[in-house]
């Protein structure tokens, strides 16, 4: 939860008054914000919104939450001043849970719903908890930090690496703890982003989000990190959802072999 005293900073940037839509981008394990650094704040006139959430970064001093219930729950209402134009949530890999459980939390309160869901590389609440990196240990969990620090630009140095991984390795239990055995189901459609060369989530895990609403699937060419500088077609398949009444991306199950 936030500490008291000076309010947190929710947002690296601040929401652009006059967007015409909105894409709410959450971090997944061991990262913040930063890591859509390389998205751009403004696409055909929608605002991409990356959100910073407590315990990294910036916000390193505040307690990180303890389940996805609980970040969904306070999130939604942090969220609520900015929901005045279509919007959407985007989460990859365990993100995508965090962005289910916000949205359920979202329509939970009243609030406008999202125009639709975005999940990439992670598997249904029901069918989870799933993924290699929760069999990892801290030292191939710190090589896979210094990877991903090298695929976004940075330098892994030890000290930044050793902090990070405690992170990310409250960030693995919280995945580990959350399954439903009855997700509740949306009122918006779900659109499940599927990587052709990810080996740790092969696209055919993530039927099992048809649970949790209307869904399709597209699967675009790349490895697990495919989304990290934000390509083209993601952005278009984004930009696209938020702003169509009934968004459609092709039935489910259908793939796009567009590269990233």
């Amino acid at each position: 939860m936030p500490t008291a005293g000076r309010p947190p900073r929710w947002f690296l940037r601040e929401p652009l008054p006059d967007a015409r839509a909105r894409v709410f981008l959450l971090p997944y394990s061991g990262c913040g914000a930063s890591m859509y650094r390389h998205w751009p704040s403004e696409y055909q006139g929608v605002n991409f919104v990356p959100v910073q959430l407590p315990g990294r970064e910036n916000r390193l001093r505040e307690r990180p939450f303890e389940t996805y219930q609980e970040l969904g729950h306070v999130l939604s209402e942090v969220l609520k001043p900015h929901l005045d134009v279509p919007y959407t949530l985007f989460g990859h890999c365990s993100a995508a849970l965090a962005a289910y459980e916000t949205a359920v939390q979202a329509v939970g309160r009243g609030s406008r719903p999202p125009q639709r869901l975005f999940v990439s590389s992670e598997v249904a609440p029901q069918d989870g908890p799933y993924g290699r990196h929760l069999q990892m240990d801290d030292e191939e969990l710190a090589e896979e930090l210094r990877g991903l620090i090298v695929q976004l630009g940075g330098n892994p140095l030890p000290t930044f690496v050793g902090m990070t991984l405690g992170v990310l390795r409250g960030d693995i239990e919280v995945n580990r703890r959350y399954h439903l055995a009855d997700p509740p189901k949306l009122p918006c459609p779900i659109t499940a982003i599927g990587w052709s060369g990810d080996v740790g989530m092969e696209p055919e895990r993530m039927t099992g989000w048809a649970a949790c609403g209307e869904m399709d699937q597209v699967v675009f060419d790349g490895g697990h990190y495919g989304f990290i500088k934000g390509p083209e077609n993601l952005l278009r398949l984004l930009t696209d959802g938020v702003t169509a009444d009934r968004p459609s991306t092709g039935p489910a199950g259908g793939r796009s072999e567009e590269a990233c």
